[in-house]
């Protein structure tokens, strides 16, 4: 069984690239997939599962570094029970043998044990500005300072997600095998060499 995960800047086309690369590769693709399972498992709405555990909500959370999920600062968080059985939605996706990417949630760490490729998408901050504007949801006419002070918000969120869950620092280069800056790229032609190169390395580390 082979497993890559992906994490990512917001706006940096690593969701695509996951999606193709799984295309090319012929494994399962993991990303709103998880949030179905967890929606489905905890009785509530897609909706509401998403916007908590994908990008908000945690403003009122004195998280500290290295915090934990059972730490007392979160008694009876709706929240925090989320993310739980996320994590254990990821944990079944490895459970079931079956060559896979994952995107995002912490999948690299939480799999840290089935010895994953873990890869980091970055890109420069107008490179993300221009992917995040070509691929807006309808009806989402947002300036360039509102783009990028949601983009600040949703990577705040992920490191502060990162920190409760593990030791691990998000976006720290010792923590994933290789570091893809997509600035520049047509995310097509490079999930043809990051997949090339994902096939290496899985036959390097047999």
């Amino acid at each position: 069984m082979r497993i890559l995960t992906i994490s990512r800047e917001f706006g940096s086309g690593g969701r695509e690239l996951g999606k193709r690369m799984a295309d090319i590769l012929g494994y399962d693709y993991y990303d709103n997939e998880i949030i179905s399972a967890v929606a489905k498992n905890s009785g509530m709405s897609e909706h509401y599962v998403n916007d908590t555990l994908s990008n908000h909500g945690w403003q009122n959370f004195p998280i500290t570094f290295h915090s934990t999920l059972g730490s007392s600062a979160y008694p009876q968080s709706g929240k925090i029970k989320l993310l739980v059985e996320q994590k254990k939605v990821i944990e079944n996706i490895a459970t079931l043998g079956k060559d896979c990417i994952i995107v995002g949630r912490n999948a690299d760490a939480i799999l840290q044990t089935y010895e994953p490729f873990n890869i980091f998408v970055c890109a420069d901050t107008q490179a993300k500005l221009h992917r995040c504007k070509e691929r807006a949801p309808e009806g989402e006419n947002l300036s360039e300072k509102e783009l990028l002070r949601k983009m600040r918000q949703i990577d705040k969120s992920r490191i502060q997600t990162r920190e409760l869950m593990t030791d691990a620092i998000w976006g720290d280069r010792k923590n994933y095998h290789l570091t893809v800056n997509t600035t520049g790229w047509s995310i097509k032609e490079l999930a043809l060499a990051v997949a090339e190169y994902t096939e290496i390395w899985f036959r390097r580390a047999k």
